[in-house]
């Protein structure tokens, strides 16, 4: 089975409208937010099971990825950076799901909306209208490669701050 695990970047700020979006940061809120769920999540993924973090170049997402290595105790080192991720459809993000090399057990992907919340639409039977920051989507395939994926994933997890508060 191959599982991976759908990651909205965490809030972030617009105080900085001279920047370009890709370089927003995230807000006090998706820092705290960013950590409320990653330690959620510490307590119940099997980490001895082969993890891969994968994020969008976008700081937001980046930061969003460093504060779950940290949780995850993960070196930030080992987080792949893909400039495909920023604002990638639905489409590329299974492309590079599928791209995953098969000694992966459990794949995070960090990225954006729309793309994640019509992947998970697409993936699966879950109906979710709209995965929010920080929120996270757990999908599992019944397959032994991740290039083998295929059909309808089985939701096993939906969650998001406001559900912690």
């Amino acid at each position: 089975m191959k599982t991976v695990y759908l990651v909205r970047h965490a809030k972030s700020s617009w105080a900085h409208d001279d920047i370009p979006d890709k370089d927003r940061p995230l807000k006090g809120r998706g820092i705290r937010d960013a950590h409320l769920i990653s330690e959620y999540l510490a307590d119940a993924i099997d980490f001895g099971m082969s993890i891969q973090l994968c994020s969008s170049s976008a700081t937001r997402a980046l930061h969003t990825a460093l504060i779950f290595a940290q949780n995850f105790k993960i070196p930030a080192s080992e987080i792949l950076v893909s400039d495909e991720l920023y604002h990638c459809d639905d489409m590329e993000l299974h492309s590079r799901v599928k791209s995953t090399a098969d000694d992966v057990d459990i794949l995070f992907v960090f990225a954006h909306n729309p793309g994640i919340t019509d992947y998970v639409n697409s993936n699966s039977e879950a109906g979710i209208n709209n995965v929010p920051t920080t929120g996270v989507v757990g999908l599992s395939f019944e397959a032994n490669r991740w290039s083998e994926i295929q059909g309808l994933a089985k939701c096993t997890l939906f969650e998001y701050p406001k559900r912690f508060k």
